[in-house]
């Protein structure tokens, strides 16, 4: 019994060993590897996250979503609607409204309000794209009861590339990466994340060493 113990140890560790070494050749010092940030836009190499079809193996490499700065119109406008109340209230205009039916407006106006920044925000936070060692994870997130979900092997991709136009997407780094397949969902869009040139470096780096770990295996 102690000796199978043993071996069963070793031979967890060596996987363990083996996955580690796997993601730390394509570490790359520009990118934030830190632990799992809930409002992180783009974390390399995060601690503790876990997905629901993550396998036992499986090493998160990047997690990314949208950049911060794309929320900033609903924000302005969700502003908007928490001042607008009170600006409208110092014209004369519901001067003749009795006060129980402006309370019964202003309340049904926050409930709308709130709504505006649950749907928003959740959007915002769930649509996540996950590159690990093994795969690439596409979470479309339409609302609470209904969302799509799209993988691929690395091994599938055969086309990686980037785009970044703009003034805003110059001054804050962030742009499209698409990723074309040979799987049966054949394009990924990453959409308007982060450091789009350093994730295709990542994306890229994997599918060579996934074509380099396939090739050793035929020769062997």
């Amino acid at each position: 019994m102690p000796d199978i113990f043993t071996a069963k140890q070793k031979e967890t560790k060596e996987i363990k060993d083996k996955t580690e070494k796997k993601y730390k050749r394509t570490f790359y010092k520009d990118l934030p590897s830190l632990p799992h940030n809930p409002l992180g836009s783009i974390i390399f190499c995060p601690e503790n996250l876990k997905f629901e079809t993550m396998e036992t193996e499986e090493k998160v490499v990047l997690f990314l979503r949208k950049h911060w700065i794309t929320n900033v119109p609903w924000i302005l406008i969700l502003i908007i609607m928490i001042l607008a109340p009170f600006l409208v209230s110092g014209l004369s205009l519901f001067d003749d409204v009795p006060s129980n039916f402006k309370f019964i407006f202003m309340l049904v106006w926050y409930l709308v309000t709130t709504a505006y920044f649950l749907e928003s925000f959740l959007t915002w936070f769930f649509n996540a794209y996950i590159v690990t060692d093994e795969r690439i994870i596409d979470v479309d997130f339409y609302n609470l009861i209904y969302k799509e979900v799209s993988d691929a092997s690395i091994d599938k991709i055969q086309d990686v590339t980037y785009k970044m136009g703009g003034v805003i997407r110059t001054l804050f780094n962030y742009g499209d990466v698409l990723v074309q397949t040979a799987s049966e969902v054949p394009n990924f869009e990453f959409l308007a994340v982060p450091k789009p040139d350093n994730v295709v470096k990542v994306l890229q780096d994997l599918r060579t060493e996934e074509q380099v770990e396939v090739l050793e295996g035929r020769i062997r």
